[in-house]
């Protein structure tokens, strides 16, 4: 058992200690361009299509919730006829 653990961290010092490191382009200026930029748009839809969809789609829950909740206050609030 003690051998399979010394193996495991054999192989484990060896993938962490010999990969090379991944060099990024670093996009946080061209971000920063892109959102400090002044053309008439908010700041939550300039991050594209993506944005706008999102930004569509949490409207509509907050919409809907809202009814929902709406209704089942009114619900519990009024009494239910007895046959």
């Amino acid at each position: 058992m003690f051998r399979h653990l010394r193996t495991l961290q054999q192989v484990s010092r060896r993938t962490l200690s010999s990969s090379a490191p991944r060099q990024l382009e670093n996009k946080v200026p061209v971000k920063q361009k892109m959102f400090q930029e002044d053309n008439g748009m908010p700041v939550h839809l300039k991050g594209g299509a993506t944005d706008a969809l999102l930004y569509r789609a949490t409207m509509a829950l907050t919409v809907f919730g809202s009814g929902y909740v709406l209704y089942t206050l009114i619900d519990a609030a009024l009494p239910k006829k007895k046959n």
